[in-house]
Parts: C-alpha cells; structure tokens; sequence
C-alpha cells in the first residue's frame, strides 16, 4: 500500500508514524506538507499526533483549514484510508469525518502513560488481527483527550459498533477505575460508518519497535 504522513506545524509524531510504516511494516510511506492540495495515487493517510498550529483555539481546529485538509475530506468520502492519531483523531472531529470532540482530560492535567486498551471488533480492515476483547497496553500522551458525545448520538454509534477501542483494566475490566481520561464510555477509538475513517487517541506508532517493548 502506499501511505501519505500529513505535516502540520507542530506536529510531533510525522516521523514516528513515517518509521512504523516504512522501516517497521515495508510500506511505501511519504511526507505530505499541509499545504499541499494534491495527493497522488495513495492507498491511506496519517494524521499524526502533536500540537498542531500550537493547539491554538482547539486541538486539532486550525488544522482542519489547511488546504490538504480539503484533499483528506475527499478523499475519506470517496472511501480512501484515513487514521487519525490523538492530535490526529481531535482532526477528524473538527472536520465532521467523525462525530464527537475531544475534551480537557477529567484531571485537567496532561496524561503520559502505557495504558490498556481492549478490542471491541474484530470486523474491521483496522481490527481484523487480533482477538475479541484482546487487552493491548498503547502509549497515550494527552491534555484534550477526553472524547464526548451527546447521549443521543452516542446511543447511535454504539449501536452500529462504531467504537473499535476502549480503556480498560490490564485484565480486560472496561470501567470508571480503567477510565484514564474521563471519555465517555471509555471510548478510546471510533471508527465511520463507511469503515474507513479511524479516530484513536492511543499511539500504536509507538508501540510497534521490538527495540523498545522487547
């Protein structure tokens, strides 16, 4: 496949994302600067984690004016692979690819850890790998990650299995003590109707290298 990584000012995990794709997974993977408006033949896009544009305003909000933002709207609608990561995911909510907002953490207070996250399907082109409710610990590093929805809106995404992550116990528990930064339901990741736009605030770019984590 092949992979476009967008860079925004400020991002901070182009690169980690550019090296699980490339060295790690033996993708074909290029940069793509914000203000690019065409984006080629590609299979799938990143948006990367960070503090684009500074987190000014909102995380995420100014972002969704630079013009490559027009070209990933297009692209996801017309099906194209889109994956959101943490500053990422708050880029999928501002643009309307996905619905809710990512919100101040429940302590106020920016959140650095390991932390497990359970499978809820196993359906998906993103989760077909693993295991039902298989329990995985992916870094998190964020101050707005808090994800919310209005219950009526809520209701609708669970009920057409549109969470594909949640926080959990190590051992799998889904509850307020495995809850680290308030989100509702635990959600930790959300996928589109269409199946091809995912939002997650966990990083996995930095949990794929056997160097660290073996």
């Amino acid at each position: 496949m092949k992979w476009g990584v967008i860079v925004f000012p400020g991002s901070n995990c182009d690169r980690d994302a550019h090296d699980a794709l490339g060295r790690i997974l033996k993708q074909e993977v290029r940069f793509i600067w914000h203000k690019e408006t065409e984006l080629g033949d590609l299979d799938g896009i990143i948006l990367p984690g960070g503090f684009s544009y500074g987190d000014y305003l909102r995380s995420g909000a100014i972002a969704t004016f630079s013009p490559v933002m027009n070209e990933v709207i297009s692209f996801a609608k017309r099906g194209g692979i889109v994956i959101g990561i943490c500053n990422g995911f708050q880029m999928l909510t501002e643009s309307g690819l996905l619905p809710g907002a990512l919100r101040q953490n429940h302590s106020l207070s920016f959140i650095c850890q390991e932390q497990p996250i359970r499978v809820e399907r196993t359906d998906t082109r993103f989760t077909n790998q693993y295991e039902s409710h298989q329990v995985m610990g992916i870094p998190i590093a964020h101050h707005e990650g808090s994800y919310f929805l209005a219950d009526n809106e809520l209701k609708r995404l669970e009920d057409r299995g549109g969470v594909l992550f949640r926080y959990c116990s190590t051992d799998g528990e889904v509850d307020a003590n495995s809850n680290p930064n308030g989100s509702v339901n635990n959600i930790a990741g959300i996928v589109n109707e269409g199946g091809n736009v995912l939002g997650m605030m966990p990083h996995p770019e930095r949990r794929c290298d056997d160097l660290i984590y073996h």
